[in-house]
C-alpha cells in the first residue's frame, strides 16, 4: 500500500505531485491505473478499506472510494458477499462517526458510494441502511447530521429524482427504494429534520441548510403531511424570514416551502394545502415576502393558478383559489421587480404571469390594477443595462452581443406584452402615455428608458389592427403626435434614434390618415432625428423609412416636394462624394444611403408633380453626377482604374444613386406622356454607358452599371437595345461564373419584356455564351471537380441553373428561331445533349422540370403535325428516341423519382404534357416507339393498351393519374430494382 499511497499522491493535485515532473506524474498515473484494473476485485475491496483506514492523506481515502465506487458500477457480479457486507460496514461505520469538518469532496464522495450501496441492496440485502444512518444523538451532531443528509442528497442526484432521464431499471431501483423507505423510515427522518432544523439553525447553520435541502429533495415523494403541519411550516416560515438566519439556510427553508406548495395532489386537496401555507404566515401575499421568499411566492402562485383553470371560476374552490393567486400577486411582482437572477426564476415568473392574463377575459378594476403592475414589470425586464450604454452606441462587438441577447430575451416579454394589449387595451396605452409623458418631462431620462418606453410603444402598434391606427382609435390619437413631436435628451444615442424611426414607420398609416401631421412626419426623416442624424447608421435607416413613406403617401407628399429637395440636398450630394474607401461602417444591402435617392425619385415621378417641375427637379439631380462621371472617367483614363479605387468606388456610388432615383418612374411616362424625361434619362445612360465601354473589367462597377441597364430597360424600353448589344460583345470575354449569372439575367429581361424584337441581339450574342458555358459546364465540373460546399461550386450551380432559365426563355418567348440560324445551329447538339442528359438524371428536380419545359415549347415551335415541315432536321427522332424513353419513362421508373415530392410531381405534370404535345406533333410515330419501350419494361398488356387509349383523350387529369399508376405497377412488378441509365 505504501507504493500505491505514494502513487497516488504523486497523481493527483496534492503538494507532492507540485514538486514531481511530467514524467514521475506519468508514471505514477499509470501506476494507479494497473493498480485499479488488474488487481482481483476482492483484494482491491480490501486495499481501499485499508487505505481508507490506515492513511492520513484525503487524496488517498478519495481514490479508495472512487475505485470502490467504480468497481461496484463495473465488476459488481465479481464482489463476493461476505465482501460487500464487510464494505457496508466499514463506510456505515464511517458515515456515523463522520466529522463535519473534513473535506466536503471527501464526504461527497462517501455519500455517492454510501447511495450506491442503498440501490443495490435496499431494502432486499439490507434494510437497515437508513436507521443506521439517522443520527440518534439529541440533539442531533453537525458530522453525522451532515453525513446522512449528503447521503440523501447523493441518492436524489443518483436514483431518485426524476428531474433527470432515467432507464427503465433506474426507475424501478428508485421505486423500490421509496416504497421501502415509506414504510419504514419517512416518518423518523422527518422528525430528524424538524429536529436539526430547530436544533442546529443556529449552532450550525450549514448544517442545517444542507438537511434541510436533503428535506425539500423528499418531498416530493413523502407523504406531505410530515412536513406541512402546524408545527414545521411556522418552523420554516420563521427560518426564511427571520435576520438572523444566514442566507443559505433561509434559501434551504424556502425551498422546503416551495416544495411543499408543488406538491402533486388533487386540485381540491391543493386548495386546502394552499390555504393552510396562506394562513401559516402573516402577511404572505406582501412585497415584502416577495423579496425575501421569491421561489415560494411563484411556486405558490402557479400552483394556484392551476387550480383555478382546472376548477373554474363557478366553483368554490377554484374561486378560492383564484383570490389566494391575487393576494400572493403583489409579492410575485414585487420579486420580479427585484431583479435578482440569484433569487428569481425569472422564466417562472413569466410563465406564470402569462398564464395569469391568459385567464382574463374582462379584467376587474382589481384586475386592471395586477396589469398596470404586471406592465411594469415587462418594462424593468426589458430595459438594458447602463453598463453597455456605450459599446451599444457604437454597436461594436460587445454591444452587438448585448443587442442579440436582449432580442432573444424579450421574445416572450413581446408576447406577454401583447397578450395585456389584447385583454386590456386601454389600459395598455394609458401605461405607455404615462411613459411617453415621463421621458419628454425630463431632461435627465435616461436612454434604457427612452429605449424601453419607445420599444413598448412600437409593440403597442404590432398589437393593434392597422385600421385602428389609421383612425387614431383610443389613446393613439393623443400618442402618435406626441411621438411625431418627441424630440428627446437622448436622441442623439443610436439605440433610441434607431427604435424611435422603427416606431414612427409603425404608425405611419395614422398620418395617412390625418394629412394635418404630414409635415410632422416629414420632419422627423429629414431633421437630426433622421437623415441628417450624427451616426450614419441610423442616417441611412432614416433614408429608408422616408423612402417607404413616400411610396405610402404618394401625392400627399406633393405640395412639400420643394422642401423635402432642399433638406436632403446635403445628404444626396454626400452619397456620391464621402470618400467611401475611407469607411469603416457596414450597411445592411437595403439600407445604404441610397434609399433617399429612390424615395427623391419616387416623389418626383408622381403624375401629380407638373411636367416642367419634373423636368426642372430631375435636371437638378441628374446634370451634377453626369458632371460628376464624365470627370471621374477623364481621371481614371488619364491614370488608371483600380477597382478599390476612391475613383471606382466613387463612379460605382453614383451609379447606385441613378439607378435608385431611376425606381420613381416608369416607361408609360418617361417614354410616353413625358418624353422630355426619356430624353433626359437616355442622355445619362449613354454617360453611364461609357463608363462600362471604358473600364469593363472593374467587376464591382461594372455590376452596379448592368443593375442599372435593367432600370434603363424597364424605363426607356427597346431604344436602349443598341447599345445593350455593343456592351455585351464587350463584355462577354473573360468571365467568371458570377459574372456569367448576370449577364444571363439581363438577357433574360430583355428576352421577358421584348420577345421576338430581342433576335437579333440574342443571334449576336448566342455564339459566345454558348462557346464559354460549354467549357464552365462541363460535366466533368461538377463530377470531379470542387467540393459541392465550396463557394466556386456554388457559382457553378447558380450559373447551371441561370443558363437553363435563359435556354427556357428562349423557348417561351418567341425566341426559338434564333437557335436555328447558322450562328447558333452549331451549338445545337451540345445543348440538347445537354437538356437531355439534365431532364433525365439532375439531382435538382427542378432543374429537370425546366429542361422539360424547354423540350415541350421547342417540339411546338419547330414540330408540325406533317413531318415535311420539320425546321430541324433529326430533332422529331430525337424527342422520340431520347427524351421520350429517357425522360418520360426510364427516369421515373428509377428510385430516385418520389411521387411524395412537390418538386418531382410537378416534374411529373411536364412529363405528362410532354407525351401530350409529342403525340399531337408526332403522332403514330411517336405511340409505336413509346408503346414499344412500354413492353420492354414488362409493362402488362392489358396497361399498354389502356396508355394509348388515354394519350388518346382529351383529359389531360384522367391521363396524368393512369400515367402515375401504371409507372407505380411496372415499379412494383420489377421489385423496384430496375433502374434506367
Amino acid at each position: 500500500m505504501d507504493d500505491l499511497e505514494q502513487a497516488i499522491l504523486l497523481a493527483s493535485d496534492s503538494p507532492a505531485a507540485a514538486a514531481a515532473s511530467p514524467a514521475v506524474r506519468a508514471e505514477a498515473l499509470a501506476y494507479c491505473a494497473r493498480a485499479r484494473d488488474e488487481t482481483p476485485p476482492s483484494s482491491l475491496l480490501h486495499l481501499c478499506l485499508y487505505g481508507l483506514t490506515s492513511s492520513p492523506h484525503p487524496h488517498v481515502h478519495f481514490w479508495c472510494l472512487q475505485t470502490i465506487h467504480d468497481a461496484l458500477l463495473l465488476r459488481r457480479r465479481l464482489v463476493l458477499p461476505d465482501d460487500l457486507a464487510l464494505l457496508r460496514s466499514s463506510l456505515l461505520s464511517l458515515a456515523v462517526s463522520s466529522n463535519a469538518a473534513s473535506p466536503p469532496f471527501l464526504r461527497n464522495k462517501l455519500a455517492q458510494l454510501i447511495a450506491l450501496l442503498v440501490r443495490l441492496e435496499y431494502p432486499h440485502v439490507y434494510p437497515s441502511y437508513f436507521l443506521d444512518l439517522i443520527p440518534q444523538s439529541s440533539p442531533p451532531q453537525p458530522g453525522p447530521t451532515d453525513m446522512f443528509a449528503r447521503v440523501l442528497v447523493s441518492l436524489d442526484d443518483d436514483l431518485l429524482s426524476q428531474d433527470y432521464p432515467r432507464n427503465a431499471e433506474e426507475a424501478s431501483d428508485a421505486g423500490r427504494v421509496k416504497d421501502a423507505m415509506r414504510a419504514q423510515c419517512v416518518p423518523q427522518i422527518a422528525r430528524h429534520w424538524h429536529e436539526v432544523a430547530v436544533s442546529l439553525r443556529a449552532a450550525d447553520p450549514a448544517v442545517a441548510a444542507v438537511a434541510l435541502d436533503a428535506a425539500r429533495r423528499c418531498i416530493s415523494w413523502i407523504d406531505v403531511s410530515l412536513v406541512a403541519n402546524d408545527v414545521f411550516v411556522p418552523l420554516l416560515f420563521d427560518i426564511a424570514l427571520s435576520p438572523a438566519s444566514v442566507a443559505p439556510l433561509a434559501a434551504a427553508a424556502v425551498g422546503c416551502l416551495s416544495a411543499v406548495a408543488a406538491k402533486r395532489m388533487d386540485a381540491r386537496a391543493k386548495v386546502a394545502l394552499l390555504r393552510s401555507l396562506m394562513a401559516a404566515q402573516k402577511g404572505f401575499g406582501s412585497p415584502d415576502s416577495g423579496l425575501k421568499m421569491a421561489h415560494l411566492v411563484t411556486a405558490y402562485a402557479v400552483e394556484a393558478l392551476e387550480c383555478y383553470r382546472k376548477l373554474g371560476s363557478s366553483d368554490a374552490d377554484g374561486a378560492a383559489a383564484l383570490e389566494m393567486l391575487e393576494e400572493v400577486l403583489p409579492a410575485v411582482l414585487a420579486a420580479a421587480e427585484s431583479s435578482d437572477d440569484d433569487e428569481v426564476d425569472s422564466g417562472s415568473v413569466l410563465e406564470f404571469l402569462s398564464g395569469y392574463v391568459s385567464t382574463m377575459k374582462a379584467p376587474s378594476e382589481k384586475q386592471l390594477g395586477h396589469l398596470g403592475q404586471i406592465l411594469e414589470v415587462v418594462r424593468m425586464q426589458m430595459t438594458y443595462d447602463p453598463v453597455y450604454r456605450g459599446h451599444l452606441d457604437l454597436r461594436d462587438k460587445i454591444g452587438k452581443e448585448e443587442e442579440d441577447l436582449m432580442e432573444e430575451q424579450r421574445k416572450d416579454l413581446v408576447a406577454l406584452f401583447r397578450s395585456i394589449c389584447r385583454v386590456a387595451p386601454g389600459a395598455t396605452q394609458l401605461f405607455i402615455r404615462g411613459l411617453l409623458v415621463t421621458a419628454l418631462s425630463s431632461a435627465e431620462v435616461s436612454v434604457e428608458d427612452v429605449e424601453v418606453t419607445l420599444t413598448l410603444f412600437l409593440r403597442l402598434g404590432d398589437a393593434v389592427s392597422e385600421e385602428d391606427i389609421r383612425n387614431g382609435s383610443g389613446l393613439l390619437r393623443e400618442l402618435v403626435p406626441m411621438l411625431l413631436s418627441a424630440r428627446f435628451s437622448c436622441h442623439t444615442h443610436r439605440l433610441v434614434a434607431w427604435v424611435y424611426l422603427e416606431t414612427v414607420n409603425r404608425f405611419i398609416k395614422f398620418v395617412q390618415g390625418n394629412d394635418q401631421y404630414v409635415p410632422h412626419m416629414l420632419t422627423v426623416f429629414l431633421d437630426e432625428r433622421g437623415v441628417h442624424h450624427q451616426n450614419a447608421l441610423v442616417s441611412c435607416h432614416a433614408g429608408y423609412y422616408l423612402m417607404k413613406a413616400v411610396r405610402l403617401l404618394k401625392a400627399k407628399l406633393v405640395p412639400y416636394l420643394d422642401t423635402i429637395l432642399q433638406s436632403l440636398e446635403d445628404a444626396l450630394g454626400q452619397f456620391t462624394s464621402t470618400d467611401w474607401a475611407n469607411k469603416d461602417i457596414k450597411f445592411s444591402s437595403s439600407e445604404d444611403g441610397s434609399q433617399i435617392f429612390e424615395a427623391v425619385g419616387l416623389l418626383i415621378g408622381i403624375e401629380e408633380v407638373s411636367p416642367d417641375k419634373q423636368v426642372q427637379c430631375l435636371t437638378a439631380l441628374l446634370n451634377p453626377l453626369c458632371q460628376q462621371i464624365d470627370s471621374l472617367v477623364m481621371d481614371a483614363k488619364a491614370q488608371g482604374l483600380e477597382e478599390a479605387s476612391p475613383r471606382a468606388i466613387g463612379l460605382r456610388q453614383i451609379t447606385i444613386a441613378l439607378t435608385m432615383l431611376s425606381k420613381g418612374f416608369n416607361e408609360r411616362l418617361v417614354m410616353g406622356s413625358r418624353p422630355t424625361l426619356g430624353v433626359m434619362f437616355r442622355k445619362t445612360f449613354d454617360v453611364v454607358f461609357q463608363v462600362l465601354v471604358s473600364f469593363p473589367n472593374v467587376k464591382p462597377l461594372r455590376s452596379k452599371i448592368l443593375s442599372f441597364m435593367h432600370r434603363m430597360i424597364e424605363i426607356l424600353g427597346i431604344s436602349v437595345l443598341p447599345c445593350i448589344a455593343i456592351a455585351l460583345r464587350q463584355l462577354l470575354n473573360d468571365n467568371e461564373a458570377k459574372d456569367m449569372v448576370e449577364l444571363l439575367y439581363l438577357l433574360n429581361q430583355i428576352m421577358t419584356k421584348f420577345k421576338s424584337s430581342a433576335s437579333a441581339l440574342l443571334d449576336d450574342v448566342f455564339p459566345a455564351i454558348a462557346s464559354q458555358l460549354s467549357v464552365m459546364l462541363a460535366q466533368d465540373v461538377f463530377s470531379n471537380g470542387l467540393a459541392s460546399n465550396t463557394e466556386e461550386m456554388r457559382e457553378l450551380e447558380e450559373l447551371e441553373k441561370t443558363f437553363y432559365q435563359f435556354l427556357l426563355h428562349i423557348a417561351t418567348d418567341d425566341l426559338s428561331t434564333v437557335l436555328l440560324t447558322p450562328s447558333c445551329r452549331h451549338y445545337l447538339e451540345n445543348i440538347m445533349q445537354l437538356l437531355l442528359i439534365t431532364s433525365c438524371n439532375h439531382k435538382e428536380m427542378s432543374h429537370r422540370k425546366t429542361c422539360a419545359q424547354i423540350f415541350v415549347n421547342l417540339i411546338k415551335d419547330w414540330c408540325s403535325s406533317s413531318e415535311a415541315e420539320e425546321k430541324l432536321p433529326g430533332f422529331r427522332v430525337f424527342m422520340i428516341e431520347k427524351f421520350a424513353t429517357g425522360c418520360c419513362l426510364h427516369s421515373v421508373l428509377d428510385k430516385s423519382f418520389s411521387f411524395r415530392d412537390g418538386i418531382s410531381t410537378a416534374m411529373f405534370g411536364e412529363i405528362v404534357m410532354a407525351q401530350k404535345v409529342m403525340y399531337e406533333r408526332f403522332g403514330e410515330n411517336f405511340i409505336v416507339n413509346f408503346v414499344a419501350k412500354l413492353r420492354e419494361a414488362h409493362c402488362p398488356p392489358d396497361l399498354v393498351e389502356q396508355y394509348y387509349q388515354k394519350l388518346q383523350g382529351n383529359d389531360i387529369k384522367a391521363f396524368r393519374l393512369f400515367y402515375q399508376s401504371l409507372i407505380e405497377k411496372i415499379r412494383q412488378q420489377q421489385n423496384g430494382s430496375l433502374v434506367f441509365r
